[in-house]
């Protein structure tokens, strides 16, 4: 076995293990080392978010690797945004144009057991409890301490970390030679709570909140109340319940973090400022007590890798704020794209990372300017009239000239489409629905004949969708 056809892994989370399932799936021995004990055996300690949002991009990792149907019948799907304002619910705002563009929720714990098991089932070799404490990039090894702190080297071979946003490969390779490493924090945190299975609340709440079945809420809908510079959002989970995330910022005036010290003081805050959603969380205190505040910031390296020793993946590359739901997705790409370039050259490990991060470093940026965008769109804009008239208009004209008009959500959301492709496409349109708004501010008095001739002689066709069919 050549040291290009050995691979070792740090990070056994979501996409550490894909990949591992991907490489081993084109002959590669993989070896995986994971800080943390297994989920399967010890319960998932993961710490952060107990649901994602998939969609197209992550949809297609997995089906590359086989697991894509075996993944959705364990996951709800969510049609659209359902928007609530002080005091009422809105019509669900559909994220595409019927149920073929759909995202899906998943439970972080069951989607990272379910693709451990797919790779080891592959032939990957998985050590669990296995802490990163420093790495000889010279001589391709190494350092790690088990959990009673026994330290050991490992013959590493090609080496890649998928270990996250506060990857200890990186700062090995960093400190071997900076990378161009800029952290920037969104100065908002988060914290999370949750509304039960709809069988362990009064009725009568159940039935104001126009619940369905097991459900409290619309199961097939991101819940959104924005607030204006802060907001909640709510994802179904399988059995019932709802994953709820406060978003706020971490310090400064009421309402922040620092302003919400225990659990009675964001309890009247919840009262006043989300009185619907307070009542379908009766462990509001506990939860708000016993949950700690998220911490919210995008990585940016200007190198991802050593030459052919080292490579960065996913998070530990490129780690953006949450608010296109597009994290796990972009990593779950990156594994496609490195899987790929690795089977065509695998003794060229220098020239594939070279050009793995020519290719995704670009959608990275994209895709965390996107994420950023987007908070400001679901705290201050989803309930917003104008934002309302763009969506609306956008929407008849990408019926009237699907060729030249796709709004950037659907770009990112349901093709295969590159991220920056979507963020300059996105801005493009952009300016001329604010230019065609700015006469006809009500999208009902639009020509719309007019505006699609106006579209087709200022934009270019689209690329073919590239999804998935």
């Amino acid at each position: 076995m050549t040291q290009a056809t050995r691979i070792t892994l740090i990070g056994g989370g979501l996409v550490g293990a894909l990949l591992a399932r991907q490489l081993a799936q084109h002959g590669f021995a993989v070896e995986v080392f994971e800080k943390r004990p297994d989920p399967r055996r010890a319960g998932f300690l993961g710490g952060r978010s107990i649901n994602l949002a998939l969609a197209e991009r992550g949809l297609q990792a997995l089906r590359t690797a086989g697991l894509a149907d075996e993944v959705l019948r364990r996951a709800v799907m969510m049609r659209g945004r359902m928007v609530h304002a002080h005091g009422s619910a809105s019509g669900l705002q559909r994220y595409g144009v019927d149920d073929s563009e759909v995202i899906w929720s998943v439970s972080r714990g069951a989607l990272n057991m379910l693709l451990l098991d797919a790779a080891e089932v592959s032939g990957v070799r998985f050590h669990f409890g296995q802490s990163l404490l420093g790495a000889d990039f010279d001589r391709c090894r190494i350092r790690l301490a088990d959990e009673a702190g026994t330290a050991r080297e490992h013959d590493a071979g090609l080496l890649i970390g998928a270990d996250g946003a506060g990857s200890m490969l990186r700062a090995a390779m960093n400190a071997h030679a900076p990378l161009g490493e800029r952290i920037e924090p969104l100065g908002h945190g988060y914290k999370e709570l949750e509304i039960p299975n709809a069988g362990t609340l009064p009725p009568a709440l159940v039935q104001q909140s126009g619940g369905a079945g097991h459900f409290a809420l619309e199961p097939h809908a991101l819940h959104i109340w924005p607030r204006g510079g802060y907001m909640c959002i709510a994802l179904p989970n399988a059995e019932g319940s709802f994953t709820v995330t406060l978003f706020l910022p971490a310090q400064g005036a009421h309402p922040s973090f620092a302003t919400l010290p225990d659990a009675a003081a964001a309890r009247a805050f919840f009262a006043a400022d989300f009185p619907d959603l307070l009542p379908l969380i009766p462990r509001f205190d506990a939860d708000y007590a016993e949950h700690p505040m998220g911490t919210l910031s995008t990585l940016y390296l200007d190198r991802w890798h050593l030459d052919g020793r080292a490579l960065l993946v996913g998070d530990a590359a490129h780690a953006i704020v949450p608010f296109h739901g597009q994290g796990m997705n972009c990593g779950f790409e990156d594994t496609v794209t490195l899987t790929e370039l690795l089977a065509a050259a695998p003794g060229d490990s220098a020239g594939v990372f070279a050009e793995f991060q020519r290719i995704r470093q670009p959608n990275a940026n994209a895709i965390a300017t996107m994420a950023l965008e987007n908070y400001v769109e679901m705290r201050d804009s989803v309930a917003d009239p104008h934002y309302l008239a763009k969506r609306t208009l956008g929407a008849q004209l990408a019926e009237r000239a699907p060729r030249h008009f796709m709004a950037r959500y659907r770009m990112v959301t349901f093709t295969h489409l590159p991220y920056s492709y979507a963020l300059e496409r996105g801005r493009l349109q952009d300016a001329l629905l604010e230019e065609i708004l700015r006469d006809a501010p009500d999208a009902g008095a639009v020509d719309l004949d007019a505006a699609a001739r106006m579209l087709q002689a200022r934009l270019s066709l689209l690329p073919a969708p590239l999804r998935h069919e």
